[in-house]
């Protein structure tokens, strides 16, 4: 079994915002893969569905709790279902990317991101896939914090749409050939 997170922050006000970008990309494959929409699941304190993709069973999450306390959701749907932590994959937001760029990552830091930082810890461990999505720098004055909330720009919106398709095909191929393919597939697109 495999699980594909999603990171952003619950509620409408948060909805299209940057650091939602997770969330988007998710519930696109979850669709894509016939697993339909993710229903909510106290239990995990996410959002799941279920695909089968080739006889193995994906499943697909949102955490629920906002994106500093994801720790929570993943590492309850890890144990229960017992996967282990190379068939996790984290897909979230990256600001040292540019709106348009996404790439594979394997274990390392958070990189000062919440949420992947909040998963490190109650995970115990830093060995598991990530699929950044760019959402680029805020410019001065403006705040990190305040920056990920914000909506795309009106300009911006089209390269999302395609990168929200283009990261669900590189989720996907993970999903069927493993990071270190997926890797050297989608890295440098």
């Amino acid at each position: 079994m495999k699980l594909i997170v999603g990171l952003g922050n619950p509620g409408k006000k948060h909805e299209n915002t940057r650091h939602n970008i997770g969330w988007r990309v998710v519930e696109h494959l979850s669709l894509h893969l016939d697993a339909g929409e993710l229903v909510k699941n106290e239990k995990f304190s996410a959002a799941i569905s279920e695909a089968k993709l080739g006889g193995e069973k994906i499943l697909f999450a949102e955490p629920l709790t906002f994106m500093n306390a994801s720790g929570k959701a993943v590492a309850a749907l890890k144990h229960f279902y017992k996967i282990e932590l190379e068939d996790v994959l984290v897909v979230h937001d990256e600001m040292d990317f540019a709106v348009g760029k996404f790439a594979f990552a394997k274990d390392g830091g958070d990189a000062g991101h919440n949420g992947i930082r909040s998963i490190i810890d109650a995970l115990g461990s830093d060995v598991f896939a990530r699929l950044r999505v760019g959402i680029d720098r805020p410019k001065p004055p403006l705040k990190k914090e305040d920056y990920v909330l914000q909506p795309f720009d009106m300009e911006e919106v089209p390269t999302m749409e395609l990168v929200k398709e283009r990261t669900s095909e590189a989720a996907y191929d993970w999903a069927k050939q493993g990071l270190t393919k997926a890797m050297n597939m989608w890295n440098g697109v």
